[in-house]
């Protein structure tokens, strides 16, 4: 009889991600394709974007009766992704239950040390492979030898080894087929269709504060223009996509191959806009090209600045220069691209005149969007064992950039979240007062994204508040009225 396998998200919110846009996941897509190849019947439940509950869960469980659950975890979403597979052993103790991602990864003894009786096995790294190879294993009855996994036999546990890289990007099945395309919208385009998808993996940048390089090993690894632009195609003209976000963390690494797949882009003339992070340095390499980027539909792109003096980049390891970040954000300006960076502040030295200086920094950069996060001390990180000693928060649930888990030696907790979110306040209302400067196409976008997080972010509260005269005409005039 043919087995079953539930694919569940973990129902974790903080008010950040989702305010922008319900975004699929992506590495399920790919498990559930290697699935499929195998003969499983797969399902993919992705009560994150649903907003579903633990008893929506519970209940999707029971009337699915699979042979087998998985979900996977970064650091704040772990607690939730343990209680999903709680809930199935609740259901049904001889379900299998599986967990992977980026904490799980590295903290699989901790994870197993904990909720060794909730999750029989923990898929370590890249998972399309393993996951098969592993469910083949333990559906024949045999004690799993498998690389890349870690679980408990007769109370000990064993971890196997390490589960070479995936060479062959092309060739991963992805189960587009199993995606409800209905759940999933870029909410400053009305009645868009978004699917994430994924050019390269890996980063070999050496930044201390980054759970990725350290997933991907520091190597880089990249589809072909072709196969990737051919998948494009594909969704468009298949599910209707009209906006993709790219997950890759460098997918502007290789110069060559970056402008094969703009031309391929501009060749197909597909009607999809794309999002996209990538590097200050890949930018300012192509100053030269940054016309194509905007023909090919790239909409927005992602450069992290990620600090305010030259001291906290070189600290971090970030291998840049701040006046190359000014740079790369006028190009993104300049080519009439949505602009977007973030600065990563609380680190132990912090202070209120530091993220005021930042907060100078961003007005300075000119970005459309700028960000004022936490740094989260992921317990994997190089920067860990520095943050370590001013941990005060222990609950891996506000690990999620938002929520301060450090506490600077100037500063309480309380008082950096207050300077974080005045400089994001800031910031903000000094583009809105601007907005009439905008180009008609980024005035558009910057209404939509401002009505995004007046109405469903973590910063609506601050959005609220009382404002200067210019930003409050905008929110009223565009934002009050259009939500009434």
């Amino acid at each position: 009889m043919q087995k079953s396998i539930l694919l569940i998200t973990p129902p974790y919110h903080c008010g950040v991600l989702e305010s922008a846009g319900t975004w699929m996941p992506l590495g399920m897509v790919y498990i559930a394709g290697g699935l499929q190849n195998a003969g499983y019947s797969v399902k993919i439940y992705d009560a994150m974007s649903k907003f579903h509950s633990f008893d929506d869960i519970r209940n999707r469980i029971k009337d699915h009766d699979p042979d087998a659950v998985g979900t996977g975890a970064y650091t704040s979403s772990l607690y939730d992704a343990i209680r999903v597979l709680k809930i199935a052993k609740q259901i049904d103790p001889e379900i299998i239950t599986f967990l992977g991602g980026i904490h799980p990864t590295f903290c699989w003894e901790d994870v197993l040390k904990k909720d060794g009786n909730t999750v029989d096995y923990i898929i370590r790294g890249e998972g399309e492979i393993t996951t098969t190879d592993l469910l083949d294993q333990v559906f024949e009855g045999k004690i799993p030898d498998v690389p890349g996994i870690a679980y408990v036999n007769d109370g000990r546990i064993i971890c196997s080894e390490e589960r070479p890289l995936i060479s062959d990007l092309d060739a991963l099945p992805a189960a587009w087929d199993l995606v409800e395309w209905k759940d999933y919208s870029f909410k400053t385009k009305k009645n868009s269709t978004l699917a994430v998808v994924s050019s390269s993996r890996g980063c070999t940048q050496q930044c201390t504060f980054c759970s990725q390089r350290l997933f991907w090993r520091q190597k880089w690894r990249a589809r072909s223009p072709q196969n990737f632009v051919d998948e494009l195609e594909h969704l468009s003209s298949t599910y209707g996509v009209d906006v993709a976000m790219i997950a890759d963390e460098t997918p502007t690494c290789d110069r060559q191959r970056w402008e094969l797949i703009l031309d391929l882009l501009i060749e197909r003339k597909l009607d999809l806009e794309i999002l996209m992070e990538t590097r200050v340095e890949d930018i300012l390499r192509d100053k030269d090209i940054m016309d194509r980027y905007a023909k090919a539909g790239i909409l927005h792109i992602y450069v992290g600045a990620e600090a305010a003096t030259q001291d906290a980049l070189d600290r971090y390891k970030k291998n840049l220069r701040i006046e190359e970040s000014k740079q790369a954000i006028d190009l993104i300006n300049n080519a009439g691209i949505i602009s977007e960076t973030s600065f990563v502040l609380g680190m132990p030295d912090e202070t209120p005149g530091s993220i005021e200086s930042a907060l100078e920094l961003a007005k300075y950069y000119n970005p459309d969007l700028a960000f004022f996060l936490a740094i989260a001390p992921w317990p994997y990180s190089d920067v860990y064992p520095e943050l370590e000693p001013y941990i005060e928060e222990f609950d891996y649930s506000k690990y999620n950039l938002v929520e301060p888990i450090v506490r600077p030696l100037n500063m309480t907790r309380e008082e950096l979240n207050r300077n974080l979110l005045r400089a994001f306040r800031e910031f903000y209302i000094e583009k809105l007062e601007k907005i009439d400067e905008m180009s008609k196409f980024k005035k558009s976008y910057m209404i939509e994204v401002t009505r995004l997080l007046v109405n469903n972010s973590y910063l609506s509260s601050q959005m609220k508040g009382e404002m200067p005269p210019g930003a409050k005409r905008f929110i009223e005039k565009y934002i009050n009225k259009d939500s009434a």
